[in-house]
């Protein structure tokens, strides 16, 4: 099996239409609603110009007071009912378009958050929500007025061609010899916009993840006074995302500009024509101002149609992106038919012939690693900085994939097993735990998924708190477990950030703990209680504790020493001492 740095894409024609319409369909009814909302709308458009045509002749030709009052009234009628129609077909779009666009960024997500850590390591998060917020909301934009609009143009420019071919055809063929001009001039700068578009939204998903990186980056940034280089770097890609405005806007005013002066250079054509008709008698003054309006009804429906042209080739960029990642997918994947996990799980781990490299062009990061933690057992891996001991680690719960050979737990492989068994039977305490800003209450109960069973109860929280020796901290804060952290954390010291991810472990009860050496940059109070609340998780766990500091080792039941992804020493502290080879001069110089 090949490892990847980042996760294999397969991206397919971009027609973001088509993909919604499968979102679309538990709203058939409303949006039928809405289709003969808009239908009826048009319809009393394209009446007007005939209505306008008889109350013009009724008062210029037939001076009939009374029939022009009914007209009146009858326009008035008219536009209450179109006003009406307007309002229930846009809010039944809007709000449908609201609940597709929810679903579908729900969907996004959901399915970021079940990518491997590999698809982040080449992804920034900026980039990432960029994508989730400002290339929905193109498409978002897209579904609530593109499609009513075009629709809308196409019935006003249909109907109205209808209408002025009843009314007079020689006067249409003058009004529609524009249509061909119009049309080229979409297709030839509809491509431009939609590169230019795509151009926009990369160098704004670009700043994005800059702003986002110095964010999250703030003490660093702060304490070397780099807030001006910061700001510096934010304006330069600022300055990109606007050339490339300017430039995609420039092809959206030639287009808007060309396409305006065509399609109402057609209408002028037909005003002098029609004009020359009213002269010879052929036209009443009530069908010239009806043809007019028909003529410029069509015009616009022309020019609509070429500019949303352009505004769907602009989104087809930002939803191209939007849907290139649903259909990434994952270097490191859940079996279609997992094996079942026994229960109770036994914590029996092994490391069979395993070689690792984090991408094909890549040294091996691991090579022939053959590991056993028996039940209950506890195994320390230590080794210089690099020698892959984060990698072991990292491959237990498959945050990737062995290039060659094979993980298990109780005898089965790893990649046999359902996401849920394995990580659920697997606990992480990282040397940098990561919080979340809500309350130390819903950091604890994280790690019990609503999918696992109930939430956990106060008694529950309580009791993981106590024995990760959390307890004697918060009961000292105002607030309790209702306490609220900060982002990451911020709130807390390095030892209560520590204690909590203890307390996690506590609260999810597993079988495997894996201990990525968690005191290593505390003071002597915090250390001391973090130590004995790790003797309590460990008892009766297999463990696997990635030891930076030699100290932590003498809890081991045996020592495993890597060096340049290869086992090169194993045995207990005091054999490894005796045998005088690498683990012996760590030792020495720790």
């Amino acid at each position: 099996m090949t490892q990847a740095s980042a996760e294999p894409r397969k991206l397919r024609s971009p027609k973001p239409l088509g993909r919604l319409l499968p979102r679309l369909r538990p709203y058939r009814a409303r949006l039928a609603v809405a289709a003969v909302c808009l239908v009826v709308a048009a319809a009393v458009g394209l009446i007007f110009p005939q209505v306008v045509r008889h109350l013009l002749d009724a008062a210029f030709q037939q001076h009939d007071r009374a029939l022009l009052d009914r007209i009146a009234l009858g326009l008035i009628a008219l536009f209450a009912l179109q006003g009406v129609m307007n309002f229930v077909q846009v809010f039944l779009l809007t709000s449908t378009t609201e609940r597709v666009i929810a679903s579908l960024r729900e969907d996004v997500f959901a399915h970021l958050v079940r990518l491997s850590p590999g698809f982040f390591t080449d992804r920034r998060t900026g980039e990432l929500t960029s994508r989730l917020s400002a290339d929905l909301a193109v498409l978002q934009s897209l579904m609530s007025t593109w499609i009513s609009e075009m629709s809308r143009q196409i019935l006003f420019l249909a109907g109205g061609i209808i209408l002025l071919t009843l009314t007079h055809p020689r006067l249409t063929a003058t009004t529609l010899a524009v249509v061909p001009i119009v049309v080229t001039a979409a297709f030839v700068f509809g491509r431009r916009l939609k590169r230019a578009s795509s151009g926009v939204q990369d160098r704004v998903a670009e700043a994005m993840a800059g702003a986002d990186e110095a964010f999250s980056q703030i003490r660093t940034v702060q304490s070397f006074h780099r807030e001006a280089e910061e700001t510096r770097r934010y304006r330069a890609q600022l300055a990109d995302v606007v050339t490339a405005a300017v430039a995609r806007a420039k092809i959206r005013a030639l287009f808007f500009g060309v396409v305006g002066f065509v399609a109402f250079g057609g209408v002028v054509a037909v005003l002098w024509e029609g004009g020359q008709l009213v002269l010879d008698g052929a036209l009443t003054p009530g069908e010239l101002v009806s043809f007019l309006l028909y003529a410029i009804t069509i015009a616009a429906a022309v020019g609509a149609l070429a500019s949303l042209f352009g505004s769907y080739q602009e989104a087809l960029g930002a939803a191209s992106r939007v849907f290139e990642l649903l259909e990434t997918h994952p270097a490191v994947a859940e079996p279609e038919h997992p094996h079942p996990l026994a229960k109770p799980v036994r914590g029996e781990v092994a490391f069979e012939g395993v070689s690792f490299a984090y991408s094909p062009d890549l040294p091996d990061a691991l090579t022939e690693i053959d590991l056993h933690i028996g039940p209950g057992e506890v195994v320390a891996l230590v080794g210089p900085s690099g020698a892959g001991k984060t990698t072991v680690a990292s491959l237990l719960p498959r945050f990737w994939d062995v290039t060659s050979g094979r993980v298990t737990l109780d005898g089965t492989d790893i990649r046999d097993l359902s996401f849920a068994d394995l990580r659920g039977a697997v606990g992480m305490v990282p040397q940098e735990p990561a919080l979340f800003s809500g309350t130390i209450r819903e950091n604890i109960a994280y790690a019990r998924p609503d999918e696992a069973g109930p939430p956990p109860s106060e008694a529950e929280i309580v009791a993981a708190a106590r024995a990760a020796h959390a307890m004697e901290f918060i009961e000292r804060l105002p607030h309790g477990l209702d306490t609220k952290v900060g982002e990451r954390g911020v709130k807390l010291s390095g030892g209560q950030r520590q204690r909590l991810a203890i307390a996690r472990v506590f609260l999810k009860n597993p079988a495997v703990v894996v201990l990525d050496e968690a005191t290593s940059s505390l003071d002597t109070e915090s250390e001391r209680a973090i130590e004995a609340a790790m003797e309590d998780l460990l008892r009766g766990r297999s463990t696997l504790i990635i030891a930076h500091r030699l100290s932590t080792v003498r809890r081991a039941d045996r020592v495993v020493v890597l060096d340049r992804g290869r086992i090169v020493e194993t045995g207990t502290h005091a054999e490894l001492l005796e045998e005088n080879g690498l683990y012996a001069l760590l030792a020495r110089s720790s």
